[in-house]
């Protein structure tokens, strides 16, 4: 039984309870909530020692982390070690988009010895097998990607993005509208390619009921995703990218009959006036299902500083119903990140995450900035590190630049204006 059907029935699991206890919710609302599919909690019923992730409305914004291979930087240790670090920044959850190497072998490696939440791009493995078999991706087998998602889902995968509203109408209104810069996704260009050289349907929008079966049979969540996401700002919310989001939101419609988990993938590059207007449409689109962003960046013109354009777009888009942030990193579009470039994209888009916490009014949001600030009045230094989103790195800032009295900085010493008010304004007022 999958966590939808067992909200429908109204059977309060202990998946439920968890992530009830751990969001301070009320188990029952909870369960509607998922009931309803607008919230998913995210968890194979196959991969042991992990949590279950809740995502949708009413719960903290969560952050999700990219680690992977590539043809240019294949490294199995350098890849476990990002996600060791991903996990020690506080991640809630990882995705594995390795395109070399044992691509198994790294999955399982990470499914093993990471106690996180893991997503994957089946189209990835799909389009390997193929070229590793001596053929070009236009020559990949349905069977193929659908033999990857059920492998996949045995070996507890947690949720899967696949690109089923990438189809063959939608893809000559892109041809007739024009773009910028065309296909960005990586999944969604293996598609395209191959139905273009095909000339057939996308088999994960023609066969979705098979996908439907495969994830249903180990509850794994379906994150539909966005092949034509925009890439740049002169693409945000263009007619190719409404109409993919139209079949997404009729893909939900089937997947909750068949009681299966969504969530649904959003933009890429959108200037911030847009940002608003994206987060309605998509959740009135896909009647409130968990929305997870890819970014948004709000400009273009950031390479190495990405985390950053990132953050103040997933700040925006969270605190307008966005439900779960994907990490940029500095070097997007630049380079292969590394364990340092991983932390800093965690970082970033958990501080954006709980910046719109605040707004939202998520439970412990504005308690744990009340407490930050009660440190700060009282010059609890110990305290203020202990409460930051980055211990280390508030702790080593502290020490690099030692102050010459202890319970100031060194950014006002001897003139601190809240060392000054205790002992005047504060002071007056206990004689």
């Amino acid at each position: 039984m999958t966590q939808m059907e067992a909200a429908k029935a109204g059977r309060i699991t202990s998946e439920m309870k968890t992530v009830a206890s751990y969001e301070s919710v009320g188990a029952e609302w909870l369960c509607n909530q998922v009931a309803k599919g607008e919230i998913a909690l995210v968890k194979n019923e196959n991969h042991q020692g992990v949590a279950p992730l809740g995502v949708g409305g009413g719960l903290r914004t969560k952050v999700n982390a990219n680690i992977g291979t590539s043809t240019d930087a294949s490294d199995l240790e350098q890849e476990i070690e990002k996600a060791r670090v991903a996990l020690e920044a506080k991640t809630d959850a990882l995705m594995d988009l390795s395109t070399a190497g044992d691509l198994g072998l790294i999955r399982r490696r990470i499914l093993r010895e990471i106690p996180l939440i893991l997503g994957t791009v089946p189209i990835y493995e799909a389009a390997v097998r193929t070229v590793q078999d001596g053929g070009g991706i236009i020559h990949m087998k349905p069977e193929t990607l659908f033999d990857v998602l059920i492998q996949q889902a045995e070996e507890g995968v947690d949720f899967f993005t696949v690109h089923c509203g990438l189809t063959l109408q939608s893809l000559e209104r892109l041809k007739k509208q024009g773009r910028l810069t065309n296909v960005v996704s990586r999944g969604g260009s293996f598609l395209m390619t191959w139905m273009i050289a095909n000339e057939k349907e996308n088999p994960l929008y023609s066969e979705f009921d098979h996908v439907l079966e495969i994830a249903k049979k180990y509850d794994v969540t379906l994150s539909l995703g966005d092949g034509l996401r925009p890439g740049s700002i002169a693409d945000a919310t263009d007619r190719a990218q409404i109409q993919e989001l139209l079949i997404l939101g009729e893909l939900t419609q089937r997947a909750r009959e068949a009681n299966v988990q969504v969530m649904i993938e959003g933009p890429g590059h959108v200037p911030l006036d847009q940002i608003r207007t994206n987060m309605q449409i998509q959740k009135k689109l896909c009647q409130n299902a968990p929305f997870y962003v890819l970014g948004p960046l709000v400009t273009d013109i950031a390479p190495g500083y990405d985390h950053i354009t990132s953050a103040i777009g997933g700040a925006l888009a969270a605190s307008e119903g966005a439900d779960f942030l994907c990490y940029v990193t500095p070097c997007e579009h630049l380079k292969l990140p590394n364990a340092d470039e991983v932390r800093e994209g965690v970082m970033a888009a958990r501080i954006a995450a709980h910046a719109a916490d605040l707004v939202k009014g998520v439970p412990g949001a504005v308690e744990w900035d009340y407490a930050m600030s009660s440190a700060r009045r009282n010059l609890d230094w110990n305290k203020q590190i202990e409460l930051s989103i980055d211990p280390v790195r508030a702790a080593a800032l502290r020490k690099s630049a030692a102050p010459k009295e202890e319970d100031v900085c060194t950014m006002c010493g001897d003139f601190c204006a809240i060392k000054l008010v205790n002992q005047t304004l504060l002071g007056s007022e206990n004689e």
